[in-house]
């Protein structure tokens, strides 16, 4: 009688679309640790950027001559102080023979004045800081004792290929006022948390965009920002209407084009709103590149003979909101309101002009 193997239970929906075409999603916590020592430091610089509320500039130093400086931070209330994230991307969690050389690094650099000693020291690691060190790392004397027995065997002839690094008095006595308090690691759970918050996060590990905030009302009054879309428009009215039409307030007695220019207002802050939640949640550059599909969508429409500036903007923000946008980000969030918004935008900026 052949032997019949029960076949696996199906992990999450057994026949969904998403899982038969891209497989199993990857948790964060298990992505960051398949990630390349560059991809996990461009990680840490996109993390850095969920501080930016502490931070006033945060710089990549990685590479040859970084003298033990990955990501560095300046305080955004005191420039002078800063912070130094030290990336380390291991198979396993950091062990205090991990670090000895870093801490080297800093000891021999701050004392040559190749750079100031830091606030804070911050080990960065896909799998954190192992129990060893974890515990050593809060027992600052005991560290820096540490690091001094252990000089020899991993700084002398670590820290730099230029020279044998000796802990002479001097450095010695130097070594020895130095606050060993600065250093942590940061758990990467917490690290993940925060990078969540980030334009970055939807790119590098998927998983859709947030839903949108709801979009305010246009304010009563024109604000400066929006005078040449509004300028634009005018024109193409009286371009309509056969007559200038000088301000807004000129549009009292036409009730047609008062409603269209109700609309547009509408359509151009919800694709101001759109511009805000790119800017918030992806990377920059995204809400540009929609802005620059749609400009090369209704291009030839903008070129089509048209009764007059009105008709214009009527028949191009229609082929707006008919384009197929496949294949950006901001897709699944994209309006029809955003869709004309859009194409005033474009006037605002002087690239789409309603009367020729």
């Amino acid at each position: 009688m052949p032997l019949t193997v029960p076949l696996p239970e199906p992990v999450g929906a057994a026949g969904s679309a998403d899982f038969v075409a891209a497989g199993l999603p990857i948790p964060p916590i298990e992505r960051i640790r398949i990630f390349s020592a560059g991809q996990w430091e461009d990680f840490v610089l996109e993390w850095a950027d969920s501080l930016r509320d502490q931070y006033d500039t945060v710089e990549r130093c990685g590479g040859a001559g970084d003298m033990g400086r990955h990501i560095i931070a300046f305080d955004k209330a005191s420039p002078a102080i800063w912070d130094n994230f030290q990336c380390k991307h291991y198979k396993a969690g950091l062990t205090p023979g991990d670090i000895w050389v870093e801490l080297g690094k800093l000891v021999f650099y701050t004392y040559t004045k190749e750079y100031t000693y830091p606030r804070k020291y911050v080990f960065v690691a896909p799998q954190g800081a192992g129990t060893k060190l974890s515990n050593l790392l809060r027992k600052p004397d005991k560290l820096k004792a540490q690091l001094i027995d252990n000089w020899d065997k991993n700084c002398k002839e670590g820290i730099t290929s230029k020279a044998v690094v000796e802990l002479d008095a001097a450095l010695r006595m130097y070594l020895d006022a130095l606050d060993f308090s600065i250093f942590e690691a940061v758990p990467p759970l917490r690290i993940i948390d925060q990078h969540a918050k980030t334009r970055w996060y939807a790119t590098r590990f998927g998983g859709g965009l947030p839903a949108r905030p709801k979009v305010a009302s246009p304010p009563v009054t024109v604000a400066a920002h929006e005078v040449t879309y509004v300028r634009s428009l005018l024109d193409a009215y009286g371009d309509h209407l056969k007559c200038t039409v000088p301000t807004v307030a000129d549009l009292g007695a036409h009730d047609d084009v008062r409603e269209h220019f109700n609309d547009a207002r509408l359509e151009f802050y919800s694709a101001e709103a759109l511009r805000a939640f790119s800017r918030d949640t992806l990377p920059p550059g995204a809400f540009e590149e929609l802005q620059d599909e749609l400009h090369g969508g209704i291009k030839d429409e903008m070129r089509g003979v048209h009764p007059d500036g009105y008709r214009r903007v009527l028949s191009v923000v229609k082929t707006a909101k008919l384009l197929p946008i496949t294949d950006h980000a901001l897709k699944e969030r994209l309006s029809i309101h955003d869709r004309g918004g859009i194409c005033h935008q474009l006037a605002n900026d002087g690239k789409v002009r309603w009367v020729k």
